[in-house]
């Protein structure tokens, strides 16, 4: 799986948790992270550059886009392109989010690319054209929470800011639309008030990954010869002493050690 940073750690754990037989190998592109401002044809180029170079090295069976906004504009590419299953977190969030409204006005948080994608607004017109959804972009989560400030009086002040176009249309449930954003969690309750539930997608994408593993013959049991926890691989492409500090405090003890990995051009 791979995410523009440490956000898709949250799908990771989820991953870990559910499947304990599996391995994971979890690529963070922290060089060329976040992906949110750029433009939908570079995150797509970083996507394909990804996708191409885990087949070729760790040979998966599956590979799981941790990331909404390389999900909104990579993953029918994609999935056409790679030869094993592709799953996204787009879908299964937004399912997660029409379950627990009951109004049927509910919010979406995201990047400026995923919201500017208008791929949760094309995905709920499919799947519940009656319900009621706004989308507020928040540039500047993604960077901290990947500086490790998620409590900060800072972010909390740009929550308030960046959340009022959800809080005024009154939602009663709210999807964190970005992978990075289930960190920030807490100010965004916060901001928000207790009657507002907050959606995560790491889980339901897990439950996702589980259904497509299950459906192709791929799962793997626990006594199929490899230990739970044992051989799950972590990848960056930015400093590997940073990932490995914070991303163990953001994932937990099996993120041990951090390969590194540079690309040739990295922009």
């Amino acid at each position: 799986m791979f995410d523009s940073g440490f956000g898709g750690l949250t799908v990771a754990r989820a991953v870990i948790d559910l499947l304990p037989a599996e391995q994971v190998v979890y690529f963070g592109d922290t060089a060329r992270y976040p992906y949110g401002p750029r433009s939908h044809a570079e995150v797509l180029a970083f996507a394909i550059q990804i996708t191409d170079w885990m087949m070729a090295t760790f040979d998966p069976k599956m590979i799981v886009v941790a990331c909404n906004t390389a999900t909104a504009v990579a993953l029918e590419r994609l999935s056409a392109r790679a030869p094993v299953p592709v799953v996204g977190v787009l879908e299964p969030g937004l399912r997660s989010l029409l379950e627990v409204s009951v109004t049927d006005r509910v919010g979406v948080v995201g990047t400026v690319g995923t919201i500017a994608s208008g791929a949760y607004q094309q995905a709920a017109a499919e799947i519940a054209p009656g319900v009621e959804l706004t989308c507020s972009a928040c540039p500047g989560f993604v960077e901290f929470v990947e500086r490790g400030e998620t409590r900060s009086e800072q972010v909390h002040v740009l929550a308030q800011r960046l959340l009022a176009p959800v809080r005024e249309a009154k939602v009663d449930s709210l999807l964190l639309g970005c992978t990075h954003y289930p960190f920030l969690a807490r100010t965004i309750g916060d901001v928000m008030g207790r009657d507002v539930v907050l959606v995560s997608s790491a889980d339901e994408t897990a439950f996702a990954v589980d259904r497509v593993l299950t459906e192709t013959g791929l799962h793997r049991r626990i006594d199929e010869g490899t230990p739970p926890g044992v051989g799950h691989r972590f990848v960056s492409s930015g400093d590997v002493e940073v990932f490995a500090a914070l991303g163990r405090s953001l994932l937990g003890p099996e993120l041990e050690t951090v390969e590194g990995h540079n690309w040739e051009d990295v922009r």
